[in-house]
């Protein structure tokens, strides 16, 4: 006998609509085939039978294939990703380029912005707007020959470059704003801040540290005051 398929609450009201019998109530005891489950040995490897075939490696505290020992980051295939390896990273210095000169010039419209608050002055849109797109070429020009092949194999150099004029900009900046007129400071403050931004952004950890503590060491000495 055919076992009988089951029927869904719609199927089960037509087919009494058509026979002219009364769909039957629910029961308590669901109409279910009761079964029991398939114990026979899985056809498949499982993990308990990998493990088994790992564990005198475990054991020995080498459970994996000395391929990766190279310390090279892997796809779950084996692979080696190429991605932020030298030269076969995705966007190189064009890309970086482009991302940081768009960063720094949305930081420096920023800052144009901060500084007319500042001296409560009227905000004038379009000279903020054109300083922001004058610029962004220039931004991107400098990024891109800093990021340079060449600039990255005189690597000592590029970071004394930065931790020397970083540095010098964070002192002006700071004089500029204490001793200096509005107009001055309105002009000046975007594009040094700018400049001193990105060039503790270029910096590695230790000058970047120093480049910061002599800038606030000046800071300190001068009695200035940052507000």
């Amino acid at each position: 006998m055919a076992e009988e398929k089951a029927k869904n609450r719609k199927e089960r009201r037509a087919e009494a609509k058509e026979s002219g019998k009364p769909v039957e109530p629910p029961t308590k005891t669901p109409k279910m085939k009761m079964a029991q489950p398939d114990r026979s040995r899985p056809s498949k490897k499982t993990l308990l039978d990998v493990y088994d075939e790992k564990k005198e490696l475990l054991e020995q505290g080498q459970p994996f294939d000395k391929k990766y020992e190279d310390g090279l980051p892997r796809g779950e295939s084996g692979n080696i990703l190429e991605a932020g390896l030298g030269d076969g990273e995705p966007i190189g210095p064009l890309g970086d380029a482009i991302f940081w000169a768009v960063c720094l010039t949305m930081f420096h419209f920023t800052l144009d912005v901060l500084v007319f608050n500042q001296y409560a002055q009227d905000i004038v849109w379009p000279a903020i707007i054109k300083r922001s797109a004058t610029i962004l070429p220039i931004l991107f020009l400098v990024i891109y020959i800093m990021r340079s092949e060449t600039a990255k194999k005189l690597e000592w150099g590029r970071q004394i470059l930065f931790f020397v004029m970083g540095t010098a900009a964070g002192c002006y900046l700071i004089q500029a704003g204490n001793k200096y007129d509005y107009f001055f400071v309105m002009k000046q403050a975007p594009p040094l801040g700018t400049f001193w931004v990105f060039s503790v952004i270029e910096m590695n950890l230790y000058f970047g540290v120093a480049s910061v503590l002599i800038d606030l060491v000046f800071l300190w000495v001068n009695d200035f005051s940052v507000f």
